[in-house]
């Protein structure tokens, strides 16, 4: 199983000016480490479950553009990007920019977005949520044609591209996963379109939440004529560890949820210094989880 760690905070003692060596010297770590992806949030403003908005927030792209030039093997991507923050044309040429700079490391995660706060705040449209996920299959439609290279005219209900050229094209051609567990519009847009799902995993659930979010899943794809096991399953893992005391138990915890497909998990480090999260997880984590079959 594959490990992934997601940057949530970006407050350090030092103000501002500390934030870029605390950032690269995360990356260097994760590296290191052998994580395996490495995310960021693509908000403008701190979540509320984490602390005030006026915590330091990074613009999520930027970020990862410095990350890839402080790491050589790690993926990178946002966990995940709102279809409202980005024209989709210029998003394609975001995640293709990040994809040849960083040699073929780059992931899209993409949603529908939710937080109408932050739109408010910077003035942000923010559509119905009907229309938001008209958005969001009209620019998987866009990326995936401008991945492919082809230029024809792309007409759709809420975006017109006159000729869609994505040149340079990606080293790789980015993996595209499409985030939440919505079971009518989310998972059937990954049955759609998507190469991997990401999903919530709260050990106090057990493996059912997701079992079930999975067979929903699988439906979608029966119905959509698409390949149910060629979709990578991922998690992101919503409780806080502690890599040296809690490793055992988190193993076991995955393995069960691998036994269900889940090829990889994601972590968030709460603490204060996520250079020693990375540094504790590939003392005590990476290796046992990457030896889960």
């Amino acid at each position: 199983m594959r490990i992934g760690v997601h940057l949530i905070k970006f407050d350090n003692q030092g103000g501002s000016a500390a934030i870029g060596p605390a950032v690269a010297a995360f990356g260097r770590a994760a590296d290191d480490a052998g994580i395996d992806n490495l995310s960021c949030m693509d908000h403008y403003f701190q979540l509320g479950m984490i602390g005030p908005p006026d915590l330091a927030m990074l613009e999520g792209y930027t970020t990862l553009g410095f990350l890839a030039g402080v790491t050589e093997r790690v993926e990178l991507q946002l966990l995940v990007t709102g279809v409202t923050y980005r024209h989709p044309g210029l998003l394609a040429k975001i995640v293709t920019t990040l994809d040849v700079l960083s040699g073929g490391r780059a992931v899209l995660g993409i949603g529908a977005a939710w937080n109408a706060e932050e739109h408010r705040g910077l003035g942000v449209p923010f559509p119905p949520v009907a229309e938001r996920f008209e958005r969001l299959e009209e620019t998987l439609q866009i990326v995936r044609q401008m991945w492919r290279g082809d230029e024809t005219p792309y007409e759709g209900t809420h975006y017109r591209l006159e000729r869609p050229l994505n040149a340079p094209p990606p080293v790789r051609v980015p993996p595209i996963m499409v985030g939440g567990g919505g079971e009518q519009k989310t998972l059937r847009l990954v049955a759609r379109y998507a190469d991997a799902c990401n999903l919530f995993a709260n050990p106090q659930d057990g493996p059912a939440g997701v079992a079930h979010k999975l067979d929903v899943l699988r439906g979608h794809c029966e119905r959509e004529g698409t390949d149910y096991e060629a979709i990578r399953k991922t998690i992101l893992w919503s409780n806080p560890l502690e890599p040296d005391t809690d490793a055992s138990t988190f193993v076991e915890h995955l393995r069960p949820l691998a036994d269900l497909g889940v090829t990889e998990v994601h972590l968030m480090p709460f603490g204060d210094d996520p250079v020693a999260f990375v540094r504790a997880l590939g003392d005590h984590v990476v290796g046992p989880v990457h030896a889960i079959g």
